[in-house]
């Protein structure tokens, strides 16, 4: 069967979308991909050696410009762009976002049968758009499906994670001892795992500045994934003789290191960052986004704090004093942390990628 993947932007849209792919390549799929030249599926997609097609597609612009009135025109180039590609696939899946748009356009336009999966709790404006005509619309969270139509079929699978996340748990002791090698970490500390996605979170990483000189000096040490671009702004902002050591580094290829060798993860509540939390069985404190589209990142965070999994942090009561006491909460209950640990196991969802492929191959008529 011939499948075409639609999606992108960021690495946390990306690695779903390709998780997915390599369940369905496993079972002798054709499986390509369509993006954006700009999004990070540009190169993560052909990284991971699959086809890949960029066409043209722009956000949805909420406000009167020039962008705005152009954007019609360049979405109906694209579709027409798109149908060559779309009328060689036995099914289309889109991933959401302004990525799959003209896409799902040409898939509906062909009569081919679409595939929607959603990530996040609050669903997007493409998926909510396209939710109606798809074959079947995927759900990371059982929450989405109040916000989308009713008539719109839907199937919660989770959202796919990749199988080296899903490995951490079995390999949990080995990628420790490589994650203390690679990353220069000091064994027998426990560690603290602090990120914002790839993109990086100013706000958090501040707070965790000012939270340190209060923290734990023996036995404790943070790992902080601070995005590319701010790696020297957020090294010059860490107090010099006071906390733990703290490992700075830009962006982690090998998120799996950063999740083995975590006793504690703090973080940004995207839909990909939580389903690996959880799939790797961590307790989180998470500080959800406060400009995400429909709030989405707070329900997201929601969802698994009411799994027993997570405690949250508005972004709005962020400091350092906020942040340390939840740092320090967690590392000074061993049983606590252990609960959540089970209870974020329980709540994740480690078959997503083989439930999605399933959906998938069904909606195109395979089997």
């Amino acid at each position: 069967m011939k499948v075409l993947i639609a999606g992108g932007g960021t690495a946390g849209h990306v690695f779903p979308a390709l998780a997915l792919a390599a369940e369905l390549r496993s079972d002798d799929h054709d499986v390509r991909f369509a993006g954006t030249a700009a999004g990070q599926e540009n190169h993560l997609v052909r990284e991971a050696g699959f086809p890949f097609v960029a066409v043209e597609a722009r956000p949805l612009e909420r406000k009167v410009s020039v962008r705005a009135l152009a954007a019609p025109f360049a979405a109906a180039r694209s579709v027409k762009t798109c149908r060559p590609l779309v009328e060689a696939s036995d099914v289309v899946v889109g991933m959401g976002g302004y990525v799959s748009v003209p896409v799902a356009l040409a898939a509906l336009r062909s009569r081919r049968p679409l595939v929607l999966h959603e990530q996040n709790a609050v669903p997007g404006l493409a998926n909510r758009t396209f939710a109606r005509p798809a074959r079947i619309v995927a759900l990371s969270f059982a929450e989405a499906r109040r916000a989308l139509p009713r008539r719109a079929r839907t199937l919660v699978t989770g959202n796919p994670v990749r199988p080296q996340i899903l490995a951490v748990p079995a390999e949990r002791d080995y990628l420790a001892k490589e994650a203390i090698a690679e990353l220069h970490l000091e064994a027998g500390r426990r560690t603290v795992v602090v990120f914002g996605g790839s993109q990086g979170a100013l706000h958090v990483n501040g707070a965790l500045a000012q939270a340190l000189p209060a923290m734990d000096r023996g036995g404790l040490q943070v790992l902080l994934l601070t995005g590319a671009a701010h790696v020297d702004a957020v090294r010059a902002s860490l107090p010099a003789d006071a906390g733990p050591p703290v490992r700075v580094v830009g962006f982690l290829e090998r998120m799996e290191l950063a999740y083995a060798i975590a006793d504690v993860v703090i973080a940004r509540a995207g839909a990909t960052t939580i389903a690996e939390i959880a799939v790797c069985g961590l307790p989180s404190v998470l500080i959800p986004y406060p400009y995400a589209t429909g709030r989405h990142q707070e329900a997201n965070a929601r969802a698994l704090e009411r799994g027993g999994g997570a405690t949250i942090v508005l972004d709005d009561q962020l400091d350092g004093g906020v942040l340390g006491e939840r740092i320090a909460g967690l590392l000074g209950d061993d049983e606590r942390r252990r609960s959540m640990a089970e209870h974020a196991s329980a709540w994740s969802r480690p078959d997503a990628a083989r439930a999605l492929a399933d959906a998938v191959v069904e909606a195109g008529g395979g089997t």
